[in-house]
């Protein structure tokens, strides 16, 4: 049980280092007091343009892979690997771990971002063949409606579709990927709210059915 809380609690920490944030004060800005105020990768993209948004993704992804990949067969001093502790719940642990972290973080106020860029680099670290249906289910759903928000939560819905197909004997990882996607939803409930409202931004350059004047 040490080695399970001790490796969670660091997956959390490590997902609490927020690329927006970290590189943002190395550049003088809080990102969370521009755009739509989330400290992710959609909103450093918009306000501080692409270089520093693709950057910020590739951080926010990079640590969700490391939680996954690394972090359940490390030895940590004084602890070692526990021979009871099954390796594939504590690897599904600490990506959710990592995601939450991400979402709350506590080096932040836990005012964190979304969670999607995470999400990435959790699923990449698991098995990169999930990647296909939720990127592609994700640029589909952006391109028809130009909605990021409502193409994040798709894709996390697309991901536990792909699971059940494949594997939907595995309910550790079917399970994992439905509080994925319940999560994912939450964090963008403020979408939701301004999509019902019709005032959710689009992505207009991708948006298919867009209006002429658009």
């Amino acid at each position: 049980m040490l080695e399970l809380g001790l490796k969670i609690l660091i997956a959390y920490l490590l997902g609490a280092l927020l690329g927006s944030l970290i590189l943002g004060r190395l550049r003088g800005v809080d990102i969370r007091a521009m755009g739509s105020g989330n400290a992710g990768a959609t909103n450093a993209l918009r306000t501080q343009g692409k270089l520093f948004g693709f950057t910020v993704f590739a951080v926010d992804a990079g640590k969700g892979a490391l939680a996954v990949w690394w972090l359940p067969m490390a030895i940590l001093p004084g602890v070692g690997l526990d021979p009871d502790l099954s390796r594939e719940w504590l690897t599904l642990a600490c990506g959710f771990a990592v995601i939450v972290g991400h979402v709350y973080p506590v080096w932040f106020g836990f005012r964190g971002g979304k969670g999607a860029a995470t999400m990435v680099g959790v699923v990449a670290a698991l098995d990169a063949r999930l990647l296909v249906p939720v990127i592609l289910s994700w640029f589909v759903v952006l391109v028809l409606c130009g909605y990021v928000g409502l193409a994040t939560m798709l894709a996390g819905v697309a991901l536990c579709i792909a699971v059940y197909l494949r594997e939907p004997a595995n309910m550790p990882l079917l399970g994992f990927c439905a509080l994925v996607a319940s999560l994912l939803v939450y964090t963008h409930r403020g979408n939701i709210a301004r999509m019902w409202a019709g005032k959710e931004n689009r992505v207009r350059r991708l948006w298919l059915f867009r209006s002429r004047a658009a």
